[in-house]
């Protein structure tokens, strides 16, 4: 199977998944195909599908990554010791873990082709992640709290696990309580990082965007909290803070230069 005939099968595959979509017509345009894909990906709830579908998609992901660039964290050039500060599509990161800014029920963004980098990671890692996550939340038997961190396999990720932590969700002024729970998200992922002996984390801008703490003050939070922790530690050799916004970029580097 080529690209184009693995997308047209896991898309009649989800369109017979759900009783829904099933007389729904499938575009010619890649795009619209791709678009279609994901969408239909985004909303499927987490339950059993056969082996061969996994196979496919795991094949079609891999090589939709492959094709976009993969880019190796060693690669990477410090901004201040063993920090970076790197631009770009953290699903095309090549690292020991990425860090998901998740949502208080731990299975991904169910809203079709939604740009927040939950919906990202849950979509190119493929349906196994909402599956697993699903998995992890029955056990635990309620939502996930604010500040805490569960960690999973990346799956068709180039990078080898994910580190998924609720931020807080600010809701006018940042309170201390806000600022206390930022830093727990940081730490718990740090300290999950060691305790599975991974060398190298990339974050994500934790709650700034669609969790709204504004990105100076995430941002301080953030290198504050990482540099302090990799003081005392011999685990993690490198952490890679990973922006999508320019404003972000500078804020970071500058705030890791004047250090």
């Amino acid at each position: 199977m080529n690209q184009s005939e693995r997308r047209l099968f896991l898309i009649k595959e989800l369109l017979k998944d759900n009783s829904r979509y099933s007389d729904m017509t499938i575009p010619l345009d890649t795009i619209e195909q791709k678009s279609l894909l994901r969408g239909l990906m985004n909303i499927r709830m987490p339950h059993s599908i056969d082996r061969k579908f996994l196979e496919i998609q795991d094949s079609y992901l891999q090589e939709e990554i492959r094709l976009k660039g993969i880019t190796d964290a060693s690669d990477l050039k410090p901004v201040k010791n063993s920090i970076c500060v790197w631009q770009g599509d953290i699903t095309l990161l090549k690292c020991d873990a990425i860090v998901n800014a998740a949502n208080s029920g731990m299975t991904g963004c169910y809203y079709p082709n939604h740009r927040c980098i939950d919906n990202c990671i849950h979509t190119f890692a493929g349906i196994q992640l909402r599956q697993k996550c699903n998995e992890i939340m029955l056990k635990q038997g309620y939502e996930e709290p604010t500040g805490l961190a569960k960690i999973t396999p990346a799956y068709n990720l180039p990078c080898k696990y994910i580190l998924h932590t609720v931020g807080p969700i600010i809701y006018g002024n940042v309170s201390e309580n806000d600022c206390e729970l930022l830093k727990s998200c940081y730490l718990s992922c740090l300290k999950l990082a060691v305790r599975y002996e991974l060398e190298s984390v990339a974050f994500c801008c934790i709650s700034t965007g669609e969790f709204h703490f504004p990105n100076d003050e995430a941002a301080k939070i953030a290198v504050e909290t990482v540099e302090n922790f990799l003081q005392k530690q011999s685990v993690i050799k490198r952490v890679i803070f990973n922006v999508f916004k320019d404003i972000d970029k500078t804020i970071y580097e500058r705030l890791l230069s004047s250090n």
